[in-house]
């Protein structure tokens, strides 16, 4: 019996294409936008957190504002970093040189030049592609060599860097290390992230006339942020002076927030989107009140066969499900491709998880039922007598 109903829900659904297509079409859209939405919002998720982890979300930045930079010395915040092997694997001090940067005659505004130790690379996950990193005899002895990223070393060295010489500030370097392109960056010009000079703290600290004032400290776990927050807190304070400032941030916990409030745009623009499908509810519901009323006579005569309310009732119901069923499906085909597209415009992935395409299509039922119940209703109600007269 079911089957049968199902049958010819199916052949009245497909009678008429251009008004089931067009009475689908509120919940294609709806579903539609739920998945394109849901889909590019997970993908900005994965890219940022992809982005920080190139970062390093196990890493404590601190920053030492006002005289304080020149209160708390390298050598005591290694003291702090180094009693607490539990939590602290190692910190690099970082300088930032705003020198020119220049090649022969070439001048480069971009370059990011930073004075950092011998373990900053590896806290950072970079890798060098030719050369050596820099080293502790490096540090000590305030030796002018640097590490270059990609960009330069073949926009001004075709790729043979090693041994050349550049000028940062009134200072020539020696080459000493070229770093791999780094995959994240997305441009070959000046500012990205394989345009940067990596040269000793201790020689940026000569050049620059001051003292270090920013830190990274790895930690053993991003589990330990908090308690690596609280250690550093307590050893820097100790040397302070009231009057001196200090911040220290977490990428775990600034990738925590962000995370957290891309999910609640999304959730708002999903909710928006999902009234849609709402709307294209009640498109079901009317097109289904008409369908009641072009069918009278139908109805009459398989009322007058027999026919059971419950029967007349579950055909129109399964006609209404079947509409928002099929609009469901052509949603997510449609979200799909308009999400790949979005995704390949904005550079990154973005794939709805199979969760999403599971709810979108069973609200997309559940509406049908919801809005299909009245009409089945009220076509179950019909008098058959009056029904077959009809016109």
């Amino acid at each position: 019996m079911i089957f049968e109903t199902f049958r010819q829900a199916i052949q009245n659904v497909w009678s008429n294409k251009l008004r089931t297509f067009l009475t689908m079409l509120g919940i294609i859209i709806g579903v539609m936008a739920v998945i394109v939405i849901v889909g590019l919002g997970n993908g900005m998720t994965q890219s940022i957190k992809d982005s920080f982890s190139e970062m390093g979300t196990n890493v404590l930045s601190v920053q030492i504002t006002g005289r304080g930079s020149r209160t708390v010395t390298v050598q005591q915040m290694y003291d702090i970093v180094d009693s607490h092997p539990e939590v602290f694997t190692g910190m690099s001090p970082t300088t930032t040189l705003d020198s020119t940067v220049k090649v022969d005659t070439t001048t480069y505004g971009y370059t990011s030049v930073k004075g950092v130790s011998e373990t900053y690379l590896d806290m950072m996950g970079r890798t060098l592609a030719q050369g050596r990193g820099l080293t502790y005899v490096d540090i000590t002895d305030n030796k002018k060599v640097c590490v270059v990223g990609d960009y330069i070393a073949r926009a001004d060295y075709g790729g043979n860097a090693i041994g050349q010489t550049i000028k940062i500030g009134s200072e020539r370097f020696t080459i000493v290390g070229v770093l791999e392109a780094n995959v994240s960056s997305t441009t070959d010009q000046e500012g990205t992230d394989d345009d940067m000079i990596f040269v000793p703290y201790t020689t940026a600290q000569r050049i620059s006339k001051t003292s270090a004032s920013s830190y990274g400290v790895v930690l053993v776990s991003d589990e330990l942020a908090d308690e690596g927050k609280n250690l550093l807190v307590v050893g820097i304070e100790s040397i302070l002076h009231a009057e001196d400032g200090y911040f220290i941030t977490s990428l775990s916990e600034m990738l925590e927030t962000m995370t957290s409030m891309i999910n609640m745009v999304v959730a708002i623009l999903t909710a928006i989107a999902a009234i849609s499908l709402l709307v294209g509810g009640i498109g079901v519901m009317n097109i289904m009140l008409v369908s009641v009323t072009e069918r009278t006579r139908e109805i009459g005569t398989r009322k007058a066969l027999g026919a059971k309310n419950s029967s007349i009732r579950l055909q129109f119901i399964i006609e209404s499900v079947l509409l928002c069923l099929i609009g469901g499906i052509l949603g997510i085909v449609v979200g799909l491709i308009l999400g790949a597209i979005a995704a390949s415009i904005l550079g990154y992935s973005a794939t709805a998880p199979v969760a999403a395409m599971i709810i979108s299509v069973a609200f997309s039922m559940v509406i049908g039922i919801f809005f299909g119940y009245y009409p089945a209703g009220k076509a179950a109600k019909l008098d058959p007598i009056e029904a077959l007269r009809y016109e």
